[in-house]
């Protein structure tokens, strides 16, 4: 009573008889015919010489892997063998030469190491941005007032009418200085704190500092009356480069000059005259003073800001503006040399050092780089680090960090 083979469902038994090559191996589940006492088998057939889908899948595996391999070693091969290169270069090098070199690197690094924990140690730069946003909350050397709503608003003419084309409009029709100016807006639900959150946006590119005029700015409807009435504005970078280039609305000159005793006095008297008058003895003419805008020095410089004031305190403020005449600051150029001033300037405006606007030719009267053509023996023209080393010195004295910072 042997058992038979084919009673077992998950038997193999290959098929008697035929071609060898043609035989098949069953491998399946069966189920029990009731109608029958035969085998209705779900069966799976693979022919030999075919490959099992798990062992597909294992030499596919087996080949990615080996793969990888070479092209990893394709690439070690490939990268530069730092060591070996380090051991030819000085294989024929004295020891002390070898040394020498091994402290140049570690002094290297530690002065790395140095100048990061410096960053790291003094206080950021405050950007143009934020200083935009102190100069209209202080109203510094302001030059317009707007009236909304019975409110009186300190402004500054050159930002308005560069930043919002409504603005540049509107107060050219109101030219002079302190002048008045009746704001009348068309969209509808604009009260005295959200004017002033605009204000507010002009000056720095974002709305207010916090508050429930910022929530009422977030009025979808609102914000697009208002850009149909007052336009658009570019980004502040955008616009306040755009004011640099054309200096539209500039209410300063800068002149230069070596006689420290007529600076102190043209400085002193106000030295308002666009072109100095006859028997004034203050330097410059309108070709040679360079254009500015009093709220951009006093924004960006303590220097310029101080001096500035003083001048308010003693009326020449008011001098200035019954003449309708731009400010003349007279610079030491011992001090400050000419060649300097359109790269301060730019950074004022802009955030960014542009070595590229340094003034070239004959050092400034009593400057660094005079100093050290004389004792390199008439070497007339400054190195790129020397020029960088003198506007680190002028940044400090104009306590101006951004420029401070982006030399060092």
């Amino acid at each position: 009573m042997g058992a038979n083979g084919s009673s077992y469902p998950h038997s193999c038994s290959p098929r008697i008889g035929g071609n060898a090559q043609a035989q098949q191996t069953f491998i399946g589940t069966s189920s029990y015919s009731q109608q029958g006492y035969g085998w209705e088998s779900k069966l799976y057939s693979l022919e030999h010489g075919h490959e099992r889908p798990t062992d597909r899948k294992k030499k596919s595996l087996g080949l990615a892997t080996l793969k990888r391999r070479f092209i990893k070693r394709r690439k070690s091969s490939r990268s530069a063998d730092h060591a070996r290169q380090m051991r030819e270069l000085l294989s024929g090098w004295d020891v002390r030469d070898t040394n020498a070199l091994v402290e140049e690197y570690e002094g290297t690094a530690a002065l790395k190491e140095l100048s990061f924990q410096a960053s790291l140690a003094r206080a950021e730069a405050p950007s143009l941005q934020r200083n935009l946003a102190a100069l209209y909350q202080h109203k510094y050397c302001t030059d317009v007032d707007l009236i909304f709503q019975g409110t009186c608003f300190p402004a500054h003419r050159a930002i308005l009418a560069a930043r919002c084309p409504f603005f540049k409009t509107l107060l050219s029709s109101s030219p002079g200085y302190g002048a008045e100016v009746l704001m009348d807006i068309e969209t509808a639900g604009i009260d005295v704190p959200m004017f002033s959150a605009l204000l507010h946006y002009l000056y720095t590119g974002e709305f207010g500092v916090g508050g429930a005029e910022d929530t009422r700015l977030q009025n979808v409807d609102v914000l697009v009356q208002l850009s149909e009435e007052f336009g658009t504005p570019n980004s502040l970078e955008a616009d306040m480069k755009g004011l640099f280039d054309y200096m539209c609305y500039y209410d300063a000159l800068l002149s230069f000059s070596a006689d420290s005793e007529m600076i102190e006095s043209c400085n002193e008297r106000g030295a308002v005259a666009a072109a100095p008058t006859a028997g004034s003895g203050c330097p410059g003419t309108p070709d040679e003073d360079l254009r500015a805008h009093k709220a951009i020095l006093s924004a960006r410089s303590p220097f310029f800001r101080n001096l500035l004031q003083r001048r308010i305190r003693t009326g020449e403020e008011m001098t200035e503006r019954t003449l309708q005449t731009p400010t003349r600051i007279v610079l030491d150029e011992s001090i400050i040399p000419r060649k300097y001033v359109q790269v301060i300037l730019h950074c004022m405006y802009t955030d960014a050092v542009e070595l590229g606007l340094v003034l070239r030719g004959s050092p400034s009267a009593g400057s660094l780089g005079e100093v050290q053509a004389l004792v390199s023996g008439g070497r007339g023209a400054s190195t790129r680090t020397e020029e960088a080393m003198e506007l680190y010195h002028i940044a400090l004295f104009l306590e101006f960090s951004m420029l401070a910072q982006g030399e060092s």
